[in-house]
C-alpha cells in the first residue's frame, strides 16, 4: 500500500512506537467489511485483533449501547455503581468454566486483566512469583511486558522488567519442544531457580495468540493443572483472545475438561467497546482489600451494555458451532491448497482461531518472507491478514463470526489467490 497524505500527518502527529499493519484509514464498516477513507472496500480477516468477535456494528450491540447512551454514560462504579455491571458479574460467574462459587472484576483493557489477575494471585496466595511461556502475549504494561515471551518489538528498550517473572517453552512440537519437555523445564525451574512454595501463579493462553496460534496440548494442560494443585499454584487463563466463540466453545478451556482458577478476558467480550475482566474463584478474588482493585474506567457502563449483548448474539445466532463450521472450511480450502504450495507447513487451530505456517522449501527454517508476501497480496486484492509467531511467519485468521457465508467464499478465494501469487513472486 502506498502513503497517502494521512500517512504523513500521522507520522508527523503519532509516535512511531504505535505500529501500523497497513496504511488504510478507516471510513466506515459493516459485519466483515471495511471501507477506506478513499471508498475502497475491504474483507477485515482481523477483526480489530479478535475483538469484533460478533462483527463491526452488530445491530443489536449499537441498539444496546445507544440505549445506555440515553441513561448515563459514566459515574465510575466505586463511588455511583449500577446494576448491569452487577448483572454482567452474575452472568460471567455462571458461564466461565469450574464448578465452584466465582466472583468478578471489571477493568478497561486485556493487559489491565492480567495484571489483575496477578495482583489477586499474589494477594491470595502470600506468594510472589508467576511462571509465563516462551511466545506468550500478555500485554505491553510492564508486567504484562514481563510475562510476554517475545522480545521484539515488546520489551526492546523498556529497561528492567518486574522481578519474580519466570519463562518455560511453550510446547510446539513443530518447533522441537514437546509436551513432556515443557513439563521438564517447569520441574527444572523449580529446581534450579525458583521454590514451587514461592510461586503464586502459571498464566498460559490455551491457544497462543501473537506467539502463533498454538494450542496447549489436552494432557499438557492437564498435567499443568495437576502440577498447580500439587504445588498450591493458582492456574490463571488467558483468555483475552481465545474467548467469545473464537475456538468453537465460549471459552477455550472448555475444550481440555479443566478450569483455571482465574480468567482473563477483553477483546471479544465488548464486541468493540473497551471492556476487560477477571473472573475466578470467590475466595480467591476476595483475597484483595477493599480499594485494591478497580478503576476510573473499569467496568464503563458503555462497555457493559456491549458486552450484554454480545454474550447475547453468540448465544441467539450459535456462533460457537458457527466457527466450528468457518473454521472447517477454512482449514479444508487451505489444506487444498496446500498440494499446490509445498511452503505450507501446518494449517491448525481449534474452531475460527485458525494459522496457516510458511516455511522456507529449501532450508525448511520459518519463512517471515513468504508470509508477508502473503499478507500484502491479499491486502491489494482487498483482504485484510494479520502475520504473527515468535519467527513471523505464521498467518492467523480473525474474521468475525458473523461472515456472510457469500463474502467468506469471495475471501477464500482472494486468499488462494494472494498465496499462489506469493509463490510466483
Amino acid at each position: 500500500m502506498t502513503a497517502t497524505p494521512l500517512t504523513d500527518r500521522k507520522n508527523a502527529a503519532i509516535s512511531r512506537g504505535v505500529g501500523m499493519t497497513t496504511q488504510i484509514y478507516a471510513d466506515r464498516a459493516e459485519n466483515a467489511e471495511i471501507w477506506d477513507k478513499e471508498g475502497n472496500r475491504y474483507i477485515d480477516f482481523a477483526a480489530g485483533i479478535a475483538v469484533v468477535n460478533t462483527g463491526h456494528r452488530h445491530p443489536r450491540v449499537i441498539k444496546a449501547v445507544k440505549n445506555q447512551l440515553d441513561r448515563f454514560t459514566h459515574t465510575c462504579h466505586q463511588v455511583v455503581p449500577y446494576e448491569n455491571y452487577v448483572e454482567l458479574a452474575e452472568r460471567l460467574n455462571t458461564i466461565t468454566p469450574g464448578d465452584f462459587a466465582k466472583k468478578t472484576i471489571f477493568v478497561t483493557t486485556g493487559a489491565e486483566a492480567v495484571e489483575n489477575a496477578v495482583k489477586i494471585a499474589r494477594a491470595a496466595t502470600g506468594r510472589q512469583g508467576v511462571v509465563a511461556f516462551g511466545g506468550a502475549f500478555h500485554g505491553r504494561t510492564f508486567m504484562g511486558m514481563a510475562l510476554t515471551g517475545k522480545v521484539v518489538p515488546y520489551k526492546v528498550g523498556f529497561g528492567a522488567m518486574p522481578n519474580d517473572v519466570f519463562h518455560v517453552p511453550f510446547p510446539v512440537e513443530l518447533h522441537g519442544t514437546t509436551p513432556d519437555q515443557s513439563l521438564a523445564a517447569l520441574n527444572r525451574l523449580f529446581a534450579a531457580d525458583v521454590d514451587p512454595n514461592r510461586v503464586a501463579a502459571i498464566i498460559i493462553e490455551p491457544v497462543q495468540g501473537e506467539g502463533g496460534f498454538y494450542p496447549a496440548p489436552v494432557a499438557f494442560m492437564k498435567a499443568l493443572r495437576e502440577l498447580c494443585d500439587r504445588h498450591g499454584i493458582l492456574l490463571i487463563a488467558d483468555e483475552v483472545q481465545t474467548g467469545f466463540a473464537r475456538t468453537g466453545k465460549l471459552f477455550a478451556m472448555e475444550h481440555y475438561g479443566i478450569a483455571a482458577d482465574l480468567t482473563t478476558m477483553a477483546k471479544g467480550l465488548g464486541g468493540g467497546f473497551p471492556i476487560a475482566a477477571v473472573t475466578g474463584r470467590a475466595e480467591i478474588m476476595d483475597a484483595p482489600g477493599p480499594g485494591g482493585l478497580g478503576g476510573t474506567y473499569a467496568g464503563s457502563p458503555i462497555g457493559v451494555a456491549a458486552a450484554h449483548a454480545v454474550l447475547d448474539v453468540i448465544k441467539d445466532e450459535d456462533l460457537c458451532n458457527r466457527a466450528e463450521s468457518l473454521g472447517a472450511r477454512l482449514k479444508q480450502r487451505l489444506a487444498e491448497i496446500r498440494e499446490k504450495v509445498p511452503e505450507i507447513a501446518d494449517i491448525r487451530g481449534p474452531g475460527f482461531m485458525n494459522a496457516v505456517e510458511f516455511n522456507d522449501v529449501k532450508s525448511g527454517q520459518p519463512s517471515a518472507d513468504f508470509a508477508n508476501r502473503v499478507r500484502l497480496k491479499a491486502l491489494e486484492k482487498g483482504l485484510i491478514l494479520l502475520t504473527c509467531g515468535v519467527h513471523g511467519n505464521v498467518i492467523r485468521f480473525l474474521a468475525p463470526i458473523t461472515i456472510q457465508d457469500e463474502i467468506f467464499a469471495e475471501a477464500l478465494d482472494t486468499l488462494e489467490a494472494a498465496i499462489i501469487e506469493a509463490r510466483a513472486a
